[in-house]
């Protein structure tokens, strides 16, 4: 029988799984995504693996505590979770997802937290919101275009958390060309940088300017509320999480009137 089974990744065994749908462990962006976790461990990040001994890694959960969240949250004193997924369709629909959610749930408890945390949405590259539901959770904020803050409390009379206010003018900066803030705590950035960017050599003519994420404090303080990647034209944001070439293609011939 397929036994399944949830691991608690370390710096010394993480290179042992696949995640994210990767399984080739030379991809770049997988190996840029171990090397980012590995420096996020001793923040209290938790990545937690789905195994299959049949399908190796199929699902995962990552988490850590909500003040070091890469996301634009105000959410200190939670447990936040950045990202949660299954990925082969066999194995959805079996109540893994509410496994992995239990255990970010349980270890917040155990560290005496207010609660946990977590941004969803309707499109795509986020979970949506129906297995926080199920799970307790309540929509206590939201962003443009359609993402959503859920949380948990354990404590009735702990302040919600909510998304970041940003001033007015604060894409002014990127008022002219095309930016793409990027980071590596996802790792299907790399591959539409790098994509994205040859295109628009050889194409549009553009300058493009690449903002590398560097820390939790810069991910809070994107415009994006995707947090850790977002594209900007001429100070209007175009994608709030990594597209693939031909998308942005259909964007720009769209702003362009191409």
């Amino acid at each position: 029988m397929n036994q399944v089974k949830i691991i608690d990744t370390t710096p010394d065994n993480i290179h042992s799984y696949g995640m994210c749908g990767y399984k080739n462990l030379k991809n770049e962006g997988y190996q840029r995504k171990i090397d980012w976790l590995k420096q996020h461990y001793k923040k209290g990040m938790k990545y937690k693996i789905l195994f299959s001994e049949d399908d190796r890694a199929i699902g995962g959960i990552e988490y850590l505590p909500g003040e070091f969240a890469w996301r634009p949250v105000e959410a200190k004193g939670f447990m936040f979770i950045h990202c949660i997924y299954i990925m082969p369709r066999k194995f959805k629909a079996k109540g893994y997802g509410l496994d992995l959610v239990n255990e970010c749930i349980n270890e917040a408890k155990g560290q005496n937290l207010n609660g946990v945390a977590v941004v969803t949405r309707k499109g795509s590259f986020m979970q949506g919101n129906e297995i926080f539901i199920k799970t307790g959770f309540e929509i206590v904020d939201k962003a443009e275009p359609d993402f959503e803050l859920l949380i948990k409390k354990f404590n009735k009379n702990t302040p919600d958390p909510k998304f970041k206010e940003f001033p007015e003018n604060l894409l002014k900066k990127y008022s002219k060309g095309l930016y793409i803030i990027t980071s590596d705590q996802c790792p299907y950035a790399i591959k539409s940088v790098t994509d994205i960017t040859k295109i628009v050599e050889e194409k549009y003519k553009i300058k493009t300017n690449i903002i590398e994420l560097q820390n939790y404090k810069e991910a809070q303080d994107t415009p994006c509320a995707f947090g850790c990647f977002c594209i900007i034209l001429d100070g209007k944001i175009i994608a709030d999480h990594p597209i693939s070439s031909r998308r942005f293609c259909n964007i720009m011939e769209k702003r362009l009137n191409l």
